[in-house]
């Protein structure tokens, strides 16, 4: 029989809580957050075995559309993030992210379908994801998207805790930017 304890928002087997077992598939209720979720929008043709955003589905501040589709959310009050455009600053931390997500040569193609929303490029980050292309170079500055999602976050002063915790290179993206 496996037993659990709540511990700062998340679950701990081997206790017993006050009488009543807390087991793993019990649900925490959501956290309000301050901001509107981050809106990430896959091309269809996006494997999702290499997809850097796929741990996040399900996770509290983050909604998935498959595009062309849009889902029930309003884009009013949202953002863009592109390769190039004015730096997202501080007084974008209000707005909700809008991250396209696919091989560059897809999203540039699914930009035209967003351009309502306000462009907001990234500070100089560094990439730790190994970018191999035989068809169309990387854009210089091109990051991978759970590397953006995780330098606006920084940007925007989010909390970032647990982003990157299933990146195979999130030791080397946070050292090579610092950030360790």
């Amino acid at each position: 029989m496996m037993t659990g304890r709540i511990v700062t928002g998340r679950i701990v087997t081997g206790r017993i809580v006050t009488g009543r077992i807390v087991t793993a598939a019990s649900r925490i209720p959501p956290l309000v957050s301050p901001f509107p979720p981050t809106i990430v929008v896959v091309h269809p043709r996006e494997k999702r075995s290499k997809c850097t955003v796929e741990p996040l589905r399900g996770r509290d501040g983050f909604v998935f559309w498959t595009f062309p589709d849009r889902g029930p959310e309003s884009l009013d009050g949202y953002v863009r993030l592109v390769v190039e455009g004015p730096v997202l600053s501080a007084q974008d931390a209000q707005f909700g992210l809008l991250v396209l997500d696919g091989t560059w040569r897809l999203a540039h193609r699914m930009e035209k379908f967003f351009h309502e929303l306000p462009p907001r490029s990234l500070p100089t980050t560094k990439t730790a994801y190994p970018r191999l292309s035989r068809l169309t170079p990387d854009p210089a500055g091109g990051l991978a998207t759970i590397e953006a999602i995780y330098a606006a976050y920084r940007q925007l002063g989010r909390p970032c805790e647990g982003l990157l915790d299933h990146y195979h290179w999130a030791c080397e993206f946070l050292a090579g930017n610092n950030w360790r």
